[in-house]
C-alpha cells in the first residue's frame, strides 16, 4: 500500500506552544507565525520540497478563506495539491463546481477538497446557517450529488429537500475531478462519507477505535457498492531521541492554565461534534504532566487539552514515530494530514527525520 503524507497550513497562524493557543485574536497577535502570504509561502514551499503531497486548510470564522488563500499559495508552488476545506451551506453547488473548474486549470489540477458538514451551531449561525446538525448532513449528500452530476455530465439537474438545480453546467468542463476527502464519526457523517467520499478523513484517536470506525465506514460504503480510501489527522512531536521528544511535550504544556483546560474540556463534552466528544474523552480535563497523556504506545492526547478539533500527537523518535504511522497503515490508513507546533519547525523534523524512514520500508 502506498502511503501519502501532506501538512496543516495555519491560515489562523501558527503558535510556538498549545499554551499559546486559545484562538483569539489576542493570542494571534502574539503567535509564532502569522498567516502573512509570504509565511504561508515559505510554508508550503518547505512542504514541497520535503515531498509531502498537499497542504490542508482550516475552515471557520476563525481563519483566513481557504479557497482565495491556497489560490494565492498555488502560484508559488508547482507541485503541491491544495487540499481546501469549506463549508457546503455557505456556497452553491453550482458555483462550488464552476470554483473547482477555474482552480483545476490554473493550477494544473493540483485541488482536493475537504468537505466539512459545519461546527458548532453558535459558528453555522456567524454564516446564518441555523439548520440542526441532521439537517445538515442531509444538505451536504444533496449538494455532494449536485456536484458530482454536474462535473459528469454537460448539465445536471436535481430537485431536493435544500437545492433545485437546473441544467448545471460550468463554462470549461472539469477535466480532473478532485479526490473528495469527508470526515465525522456520526452514522449521518458515515453515511454520506460511504455514498459520496473518496477519503473518509478521521482524528487520531487510539488504534482500536480507528479500526472500529474504518469498519463502520466499510460497512456503509459496501451497501452503496463502493470502496475506499482511509486518512488520519495527527499532530507529531518527533525528535531524534524519545527523551527529546518528551522534553518538548514539556515544554508544550508549560504555561497552561488549569482552570482553562477544565473549561475547555467541558465545553468539548458537551460539542454538538461526535469526534470533538471523542477527542475530550481521551483525557480527564485535569492538567497533568505531559507524559499521563499518553493513550496509547507513542499517541500523546496533549494538543487536545486547548485546541478544537484534532487533539493526539505521534510522540517519540523519528524510529517510534514511523512505528505509529505504520501501526496505523496496517489498519488501512493511506493518508496521514500531519501538523505540529510550530509547524515550520516540525515538518523539518517530520520531512528529514521520520519520512527517510518510511520511505525506505518501514511502512512496506
Amino acid at each position: 500500500m502506498t502511503v501519502k503524507f501532506h501538512w496543516y497550513l495555519p491560515t489562523h497562524g501558527d503558535t510556538t506552544t498549545i499554551a499559546d493557543n486559545r484562538g483569539d485574536a489576542a493570542s494571534r497577535a502574539h503567535s509564532h507565525l502569522q498567516p502573512t502570504l509570504e509565511n504561508l509561502t515559505a510554508l508550503v514551499r518547505t512542504a514541497e520540497d520535503l515531498g509531502f503531497e498537499a497542504a490542508l486548510t482550516p475552515t471557520g470564522s476563525h481563519c483566513e478563506d481557504s479557497w482565495l488563500a491556497t489560490a494565492a499559495l498555488a502560484q508559488h508552488t508547482q507541485r503541491l495539491t491544495f487540499l481546501v476545506a469549506f463549508r457546503p451551506g455557505v456556497l452553491s453547488p453550482t458555483l462550488a463546481v464552476q470554483q473547482v473548474s477555474t482552480y483545476q486549470r490554473f493550477t494544473g489540477n493540483r485541488l482536493a477538497l475537504n468537505i466539512v458538514t459545519g461546527g458548532d451551531d453558535a459558528e453555522m449561525r456567524r454564516y446564518g446557517d441555523a439548520i440542526d446538525k441532521s439537517a445538515r448532513y442531509r444538505r451536504t449528500a444533496e449538494f455532494l450529488t449536485v456536484v458530482r452530476g454536474a462535473w459528469s455530465n454537460p448539465e445536471f439537474t436535481f430537485h431536493g429537500e435544500f437545492y433545485d438545480v437546473e441544467n448545471a453546467r460550468t463554462a470549461y468542463p472539469v477535466q480532473t475531478v478532485p479526490t473528495v476527502y469527508f470526515g465525522g464519526s456520526s452514522p449521518e457523517a458515515i453515511e454520506v462519507a460511504a455514498e459520496h467520499a473518496d477519503v473518509y478523513l478521521t482524528w487520531g484517536e487510539p488504534p482500536d477505535q480507528v479500526a472500529e470506525k474504518i469498519d463502520r465506514v466499510r460497512v456503509a460504503a459496501a451497501r452503496h457498492g463502493r470502496e475506499m480510501r482511509f486518512g488520519l489527522r495527527l499532530h507529531t512531536v518527533a525528535r531524534p531521541t524519545g527523551e527529546q521528544a518528551w522534553q518538548r511535550a514539556d515544554e508544550l504544556i508549560a504555561g497552561l492554565d488549569p482552570d482553562a483546560v477544565r473549561r475547555a474540556h467541558d465545553r468539548y463534552l458537551s460539542s454538538g461534534s461526535e469526534g470533538q466528544r471523542r477527542m475530550a474523552a481521551l483525557t480527564t480535563g485535569q492538567l497533568t504532566d505531559a507524559r499521563s497523556l499518553e493513550v496509547h504506545p507513542g499517541l500523546w492526547a496533549g494538543p487536545s487539552l486547548l485546541r478544537d478539533g484534532a487533539g493526539t500527537a505521534a510522540i517519540g523518535s523519528y524510529e517510534q514515530v514511523a512505528a505509529v504511522f505504520a501501526e496505523y497503515a496496517g489498519l488501512g490508513i493511506s493518508e496521514f494530514v500531519l501538523s505540529g507546533y510550530p509547524q515550520a519547525d516540525e515538518i523539518r523534523h517530520v520531512g528529514h527525520g521520520v519520512l527517510p524512514l518510511v520511505r525506505a520500508g518501514l511502512l512496506v
